[in-house]
């Protein structure tokens, strides 16, 4: 399956990919392609049914994992340091579990090991509330209005609401539908403990989605792991406080061998 992806950075440089989250494409990563492109070749990827490519089928992870290592062949990169948000990081979590060689670390931003409850009913109860605006007649842009306020925090910079509302706006409702029943999935739970990548996760102090508990406590599963929570901070980290969150990245790249 092939995606779509923009690039900033010099080819031949280590490829650094950032793995997006549900309510937008690559360019909700658009400070970290700008900050980090004076060191590295930064691609953003479009998962399938984002950014104009083609979404056929069924949504799953093993189909995501797939993508992601076609991506990777075409951009001759036999390893890459993964950046993923919220899904992405769900995406990241099951590339290293598939195909750790070709990963050379992992930033989990925003994001859980494993989604929902054992028997299901959490999973059941998510999906038809997410869908339900939709199913009743609602478009994705009355959607993005309506999540842009609830994803961040509230020191958030001024250009992550606008941002969001207009990413958020442009996914189209079947691959919304497609990611929404995808991440309800997801468990990769028992896996990561396993994880032997050099790992990274930023936690928001008032995410939601990814509480900060939740995601520190990841962090003492996986050997060596760093841990970092951004004060003020909601489930769109990489956009309401770019700075911070580039400066985090970018000094964990630094110190991971090439």
């Amino acid at each position: 399956m092939t995606v779509t992806y923009l690039r900033q950075g010099r080819a031949g440089r280590r490829t650094v990919v950032l793995l997006h989250g549900i309510g937008g494409g690559g360019e909700t990563f658009a400070p970290q392609l700008e900050a980090l492109a004076d060191g590295f070749d930064v691609v953003a990827w479009n998962m399938p049914g984002y950014g104009g490519s083609r979404l056929d089928g069924e949504m799953t992870f093993a189909g995501l994992a797939e993508a992601l290592e076609g991506l990777l062949d075409r951009l001759k990169a036999e390893r890459a340091d993964l950046v993923g948000h919220s899904i992405g990081g769900m995406v990241a979590q099951e590339f290293v579990a598939t195909r750790p060689a070709r990963v050379r670390s992992l930033v989990l931003s925003g994001t859980t090991a494993a989604f929902g409850s054992k028997d299901g009913s959490f999973q059941e109860k998510f999906v038809r509330d997410r869908l339900a605006p939709l199913d009743a007649g609602q478009t994705m842009a009355d959607l993005a209005k309506v999540a842009a306020d609830r994803l961040v925090g509230p020191d958030a910079d001024p250009f992550a609401g606008p941002a969001i509302q207009a990413a958020m706006a442009a996914v189209p409702a079947d691959t919304y539908r497609a990611a929404i029943r995808c991440l309800a999935t997801f468990d990769r739970f028992a896996d990561i403990a396993g994880i032997a990548t050099p790992t990274l996760l930023v936690a928001g102090e008032v995410d939601r989605n990814a509480p900060a508990r939740t995601m520190e406590s990841m962090s003492r599963k996986i050997a060596g792991a760093r841990y970092a929570c951004l004060a003020a901070t909601g489930h769109m980290a990489p956009l309401e406080q770019p700075a911070a969150f580039n400066a985090l990245v970018r000094e964990f790249l630094e110190q991971v061998p090439g």
